[in-house]
């Protein structure tokens, strides 16, 4: 009998019973995550954390407890809490809440980017600027929703850029209650970016578009890649001051990798350091998922509005490449307008991937990388002139 009253009290103390409905909902849905992350490979360095942040969360809610809050999960008031009270992953999301971990992350992206592309072929700059469409069409898309205030639907919009830092940073300043779902509908869309935008692409696109070939872009010479860190860094710092903490460190990786006198700096701001704060940034934002706050009708309308700002930034690269293309005379290929989102360098290879496919001899990567770039600048820039006008 002490054998079974054991096994009572052991199954009591689990959390079987403790779990409502939505939890188990969306432990299903990691592992869907899981399934995409794994065996599909769809950007698995940022869906497998996302996904086991959000299967522990849902498992064992009190990994995100946080004391500070005055009560728990239950209702309770906590009396004389502290902040090391706190659940070992809400003390780690901290980082993501500061903005620490996206700074830190642009750092990173800074660091392994080449804007070479960018600099050998200016007017991409337009392509990712036409790929920012998204962001407003939400925006105004929220605001008519009548759900959100203007902050929030600033926060919702950004998700358009497909850029996790930058969603995150914006919404922790205009909307921290809307962090979670805005961070996993964002991060989940860029892991997604190769099931999203290929249908867009080929449905705005003709046969004989999609073969195009471009010609091989100019030498970029090693000064106006060192120069060009610094010269965007004091524009747009000067044009929009509340882009810095962002751009800034964006700028910074990228002039560690440039000059070329920093290799340590490089190699440790590209590989180590941006390898740890992806762990900590993907688990925290994961399990900001927890079912019985993560399914209600705004995490919903969130989810749906970052999709159609996520199809229409998708779009208006397109649209926009496919006019350059009338413009220089069939010189363009329109494919290379979707990496305008900010994605790097996922949206990039998937121009690439589509190109191949209706031409096997076509190499668009480099070409696509130039408006790809673009479109970290012009995130980050958005994400500023929201944060200047609502902020």
């Amino acid at each position: 009998m002490s054998i079974i009253n054991a096994l009572i009290d052991l199954f009591n103390d689990s959390n079987f019973l403790n779990l409502a409905w939505q939890n188990w909902v969306m432990i299903l849905v990691t592992f869907v995550l899981f399934y995409l992350a794994v065996v599909k490979k769809f950007e698995p360095l940022l869906l497998l954390p996302i996904a086991f942040g959000m299967l522990l969360v849902n498992i064992y809610p009190e990994i995100m407890y946080d004391p500070l809050m005055m009560s728990s999960y239950e209702g309770e008031v906590v009396e004389g809490a502290h902040w090391y009270d706190a659940g070992v992953l809400r003390l780690i999301y901290a980082g993501v809440k500061s903005s620490i971990f996206p700074c830190l992350i642009f750092m990173g992206v800074g660091a392994m980017t080449d804007f070479g592309p960018l600099l050998a072929n200016p007017s991409s700059l337009l392509l990712g600027a036409a790929a920012q469409l998204g962001i407003y069409v939400a925006f105004l898309l929220a605001i008519l929703s009548g759900q959100f205030t203007p902050e929030e639907a600033a926060s919702i919009a950004i998700i358009g850029g497909a850029d996790g830092p930058t969603a995150i940073f914006l919404t922790g300043k205009l909307a921290p209650q809307l962090l979670g779902p805005i961070a996993v509908a964002a991060y989940s869309y860029m892991a997604l970016i190769p099931l999203i935008q290929p249908p867009i692409m080929k449905a705005l696109t003709t046969k004989k578009e999609r073969e195009i070939k471009m010609n091989q872009l100019r030498t970029v010479s090693k000064a106006e890649k060192i120069i060009f860190p610094i010269v965007v860094t004091v524009i747009c710092v000067l044009i929009l001051p509340s882009v810095a903490p962002l751009l800034g460190f964006l700028m910074l990786g990228n002039l560690f990798k440039e000059s070329g006198v920093t290799d340590r700096l490089s190699d440790t701001a590209q590989n180590a350091l941006c390898n740890i704060v992806t762990i900590l940034l993907g688990v925290t934002v994961g399990a900001t998922a927890e079912g019985k706050t993560f399914l209600d009708l705004k995490t919903l309308l969130i989810i749906g509005l970052g999709l159609i700002a996520f199809s229409f930034s998708t779009a208006g690269g397109v649209l926009f490449a496919k006019l350059m293309n009338i413009i220089t005379g069939g010189k363009v290929n329109p494919l290379i307008g979707s990496a305008g989102v900010s994605a790097v360098p996922m949206a990039a290879r998937v121009s690439q991937t589509e190109g191949r496919k209706y031409n096997p001899s076509n190499f668009l990567l480099m070409h696509a990388m130039g408006p790809n770039v673009a479109g970290v600048i012009g995130s980050a820039v958005a994400a500023g002139f929201l944060l200047s006008q609502f902020g």
